[in-house]
């Protein structure tokens, strides 16, 4: 079996995507056609906010978020470190300096108890100056945006949802890619909706913000895009790509539906020696993985593998042990909850296609 079966998503999809992709062929706008402005029209509509704006790929619509809220050197922001690079890559491109949080033990994102004693302890130590909140839904499941947004408002922080996970996710029906003050996806071909290549969105009712994503995104364009009103970058979804997402986009639903079948089925049948994702009440899963937790996590590894059934990790190495971030200096045992996830944690094969047999 496959962990992902993206070819059995195909061949499901074949006709109507090769048609989508022969279309574009067809009237040759490769770049910013009008399948890309139709996909964010039906973004918008389907995470529930005024604005989806289209990027090249996850971790630009991080860097877009950056720019938009005028991150800079001297900045903290503040992320999980349970999380893979990009989150806390994006804060470090722009100058700041990422101050890392520890992980909820029963959500497995970022814990908002730790949150604000790392608030305090930046605040107190006066060297940098706080300026936002980078959330993770990890494995599909929205972080606690209540707390969160609670958290935010009282020390005068932005928040930024990194919902490339957990696109299809929702509290209390309210989607993600909704939550903060604005919100990334990434639509890598492993993700919950993701396309054939590299691409990302992000998401914002701010008008402001809006406007200036749509220029950031093209070398900083003005009205005029041979006329550059400050420095941008060059982040564009191609045509073919955003082809192929209104397809599966429009197919999305069903599969979600399917996902969450096969979640139940998991719970069901693993409940015993390991640990399952919990969802709490009012929340709702997308399942970019279903991730599982045991202290002999290498013996189940090897008894899956053994069955032909695949699995993988994510993540064995948290972000404040990642080399990158080593000029930090934090030391083992300064985030304990998520350093144990990142030695009893993994994943089993999840999509809308699996057979349940």
């Amino acid at each position: 079996m496959q962990f992902i079966d993206l070819q059995a998503q195909y061949q499901h999809l074949k006709t109507r995507i090769d048609k989508r992709i022969h279309d574009v062929l067809d009237h040759g706008q490769y770049i910013m056609g009008p399948e890309v402005f139709e996909l964010e029209e039906k973004l918008a509509e389907y995470v529930g906010v005024k604005h989806a704006i289209t990027c090249a790929n996850g971790t630009d619509a991080l860097t877009l978020c950056m720019m938009v809220l005028d991150v800079k050197p001297g900045d903290g922001v503040f992320c999980p470190t349970f999380t893979f690079f990009a989150t806390a890559e994006a804060v470090a491109f722009a100058g700041a300096t990422p101050v890392f949080v520890d992980s909820d033990e029963d959500t497995f994102n970022i814990c908002p108890k730790d949150l604000e004693k790392r608030i305090e302890q930046t605040l107190a130590a006066g060297e940098l100056n706080p300026k936002a909140i980078i959330a993770v839904d990890l494995f599909g499941l929205p972080a606690n945006y209540p707390e969160l947004e609670r958290i935010a408002k009282k020390y005068d922080l932005k928040l930024i949802e990194d919902a490339a996970q957990g696109f299809g996710g929702s509290i209390n029906g309210q989607r993600a890619g909704s939550f903060g003050d604005i919100a990334t996806t990434s639509f890598f071909p492993a993700k919950p909706l993701g396309c054939y290549g590299d691409g990302g969105a992000v998401f914002t009712d701010n008008d402001e913000y809006a406007e200036l994503l749509r220029s950031y995104r093209v070398h900083g364009k003005g009205s005029d895009k041979y006329d550059n009103v400050r420095i941008g970058v060059n982040s564009r979804l191609d045509t073919i790509q955003a082809a192929i997402l209104l397809e599966k986009l429009a197919e999305f639903p069903t599969e979600l539906t399917k996902r969450n079948e096969l979640a139940n089925q998991y719970s069901k049948n693993l409940a015993g020696d390991l640990k399952l994702p919990i969802v709490p009440k009012g929340y709702s899963s997308s399942w970019a993985q279903y991730s599982v937790v045991s202290k002999e996590r290498e013996k189940y590894i090897e008894y899956f593998n053994d069955t032909s059934i695949p699995t993988m990790v994510y993540y064995r190495t948290c972000m404040h042990e990642q080399t990158a971030f080593s000029y930090l200096g934090y030391t083992k045992g300064d985030f304990p909850f998520a350093e144990k996830l990142s030695v009893e944690i993994f994943s089993l094969p999840m999509h809308g296609y699996v057979n349940k047999d």
